[in-house]
Parts: structure tokens; C-alpha cells; sequence
């Protein structure tokens, strides 16, 4: 993705329906990052294609620098 605002939902949403899958690799904490948004845009829009849950990868839930 080249920018998150505005999130371009309907190529998100192509590239599930095309892969039926989707892992969200943020360099942030797990909770209330940009990946949660994302995660939920896919459960709305395109749950039917996917294969398998959507995967979330971040960093540990300790403080970041």
C-alpha cells in the first residue's frame, strides 16, 4: 500500500478475492494499530473469499522506543 489514508479499500479487498488469503505485517504493537483497521475492512468486505483467518504479525506488546 503507498498510503493508509484514504485506505484504497477496493484494491484490499481485490487482492483477497484474487489470493483468498491475507497477512497484515505492521511494525507496531498488535492492539489498535492500522493492521486492526485493515483486518476488519477484509472480515466486512471480502470474508467470503478467504481460505483461512487473516493473519496479523506486529511487534511484541512492550513499550517501543
Amino acid at each position: 500500500m503507498r498510503s493508509l489514508r484514504p485506505l484504497d479499500r477496493d484494491t484490499v479487498c481485490a487482492s483477497v478475492r484474487k489470493t483468498s488469503r491475507a497477512v497484515i505485517v505492521e511494525d507496531d504493537w498488535l492492539s489498535y494499530g492500522t493492521g486492526a483497521e485493515i483486518a476488519a475492512t477484509i472480515a466486512e468486505a471480502a470474508f467470503d473469499y478467504l481460505d483461512a483467518p487473516v493473519q496479523r504479525v506486529a511487534a511484541a506488546e512492550v513499550p517501543l522506543p
